[in-house]
């Protein structure tokens, strides 16, 4: 594939995630090819059909998601620390919203049998190294971890708080911390992202059952 193509196919399956998140996996494409900043036509060239677009998302972020798994597991020599990063990497992939929207949409074992780095195995292979290094607690299970960045990558209603990814990242790394072995070494400094006090948390809870944008950290 030609280098202007591939960007071109890169570009369309990220708009592709981005839009199935926000409208639904039956959005019309014209929105997919605006978003990715190419012609429609670019992307039936791509993609014949929708079920090929759903199904090319579904096998890009579960590669991804293996990279970054493996990627980590090899590259850090702090298991807890390898595990950080990978979830970190998968929250942006925004894993928990997308998979669930195209549920049903596509076959799974197809799609993870074109899928050559499974993030399952090094994933549960660095909880396994922190646990026994005495950085991880010893009650805490592949699903504590996995489960919870499903549950963080979900955007919040409405798409009304211009910070849901910070939050979410900050929120990632509270619970990361919950995690670590009493004793175990903790990454210098505190979360990232902004923190919501009570005063905020009641403009954010307004504005969001009033369905208008808000600045969590403004005083208005």
């Amino acid at each position: 594939m030609r280098a202007d193509a591939q960007r071109n196919r890169e570009k369309l399956l990220r708009a592709a995630r981005e839009v199935f998140v926000d409208l639904g996996p039956d959005a019309p494409l014209e929105e997919i090819a605006q978003r990715a900043g190419v012609g429609i036509a670019t992307l039936y060239r791509r993609f014949p059909e929708r079920a090929a677009l759903i199904e090319a998302v579904a096998a890009d972020v579960l590669t991804a998601l293996g990279r970054a798994a493996w990627s980590a597991l090899s590259e850090e020599a702090d298991p807890a620390e390898g595990l950080r990063r990978y979830a970190h990497a998968a929250l942006d992939l925004k894993v928990g919203a997308v998979m669930p929207v195209l549920s049903g949409r596509f076959d799974l074992d197809e799609v993870l049998g074109g899928v050559h780095t499974d993030a399952v195995d090094a994933v549960q292979e660095m909880l396994t190294r922190a646990q026994r290094a005495g950085l991880i607690r010893d009650d805490a299970a592949f699903g504590d971890f996995a489960l919870m960045i499903v549950r963080l990558s979900r955007p919040l209603p409405g798409g009304v708080v211009p910070y849901d990814d910070a939050l979410a990242h900050r929120q990632l790394d509270l619970y990361l911390d919950g995690l670590r072995a009493p004793g175990a070494p903790r990454p210098e400094g505190g979360p990232p992202g902004p923190a919501i006090d009570a005063d905020a948390f009641k403009r954010l809870r307004s504005r969001i059952a009033g369905g208008s944008s808000v600045d969590p950290a403004s005083p208005a």
